[in-house]
């Protein structure tokens, strides 16, 4: 439903951007019953439909530009009074090693993941710190920035780089009660992973690659990330979910 909701003031307010498809939408359907929620992402018709079937409040928008982000923030504390949660679950796969990854390709992935995480980081900061029992930001890395892998030179600076965003922005506002996390998953069954799921050698590979023997599901990470969400005692941490793969060595 594109229209302002109506409001529920004994429900959380949660606002996931990114959740049209993969991890976010997962997450998504999973906080509908218990939460105000509004629902973000670029493309507005399947936004529609998204929110349509949550009965969430659809505001498109672009995380990749801070002036859109702002005004998305502003409308949905104008209609509830506060925001409670807010999940950025928006990024990028650029498989290249540094001398093949053009610099339009490095600022675009930088762009679409460290970038618009500050975006979202900075906007939401300043209005919870307002807020007397503050509030919690779920971010996205990777396994690729806890371990080196080959060929993912441009993803994993941007997801390490969101990681410690994240860890400075806890310490910075663990006073007020703002918690901030990030999950960093292995490789998960989503459109984004499209170019590695498609192509049967890369996706058995991939599955060698985890302990486990299989990659991951979105329903996978969205429970681990609902978790780390709603948790009141837990900010500046990094979970990963990836099927062994950073933690045991095959």
């Amino acid at each position: 439903m594109s229209e302002s909701p109506t409001t529920h003031s004994s429900l959380p307010v949660a606002w996931i951007i990114g959740a049209t498809s993969g991890i976010g939408h997962a997450l998504a359907t999973r906080l509908a019953p218990t939460t105000q929620l509004v629902v973000s992402a670029r493309s507005a018709d399947r936004l529609g439909t998204t929110a349509d079937a949550l009965a969430a409040w659809a505001i498109p928008m672009d995380a990749t530009q801070p002036d859109t982000v702002q005004q998305a923030l502003t409308q949905i504390i104008a209609t509830y009074g506060r925001i409670d949660y807010v999940v950025l679950a928006v990024g990028s796969i650029l498989l290249k090693s540094a001398h093949r990854t053009s610099l339009d390709e490095w600022h675009a992935t930088i762009t679409q993941n460290l970038h618009a995480a500050f975006y979202v980081t900075r906007a939401v900061t300043e209005k919870m710190q307002r807020q007397a029992d503050g509030g919690a930001i779920l971010l996205f890395s990777t396994a690729a920035a806890q371990i080196g892998f080959a060929n993912h030179e441009a993803i994993a600076a941007a997801k390490a780089g969101v990681e410690g965003l994240a860890r400075a922005t806890a310490a910075s506002y663990a006073a007020r009660n703002i918690r901030v996390n990030v999950i960093a998953p292995g490789l998960v069954d989503t459109t984004m992973a499209l170019p590695i799921t498609r192509n049967p050698t890369a996706l058995e590979a991939s599955r060698q690659l985890h302990p486990l023997g299989r990659i991951g599901t979105a329903a996978d990470v969205a429970h681990i990330a609902e978790a780390v969400l709603t948790s009141t005692w837990m900010t500046g941490q990094v979970v990963v979910v990836d099927g062994g793969l950073a933690g045991i060595k095959k």
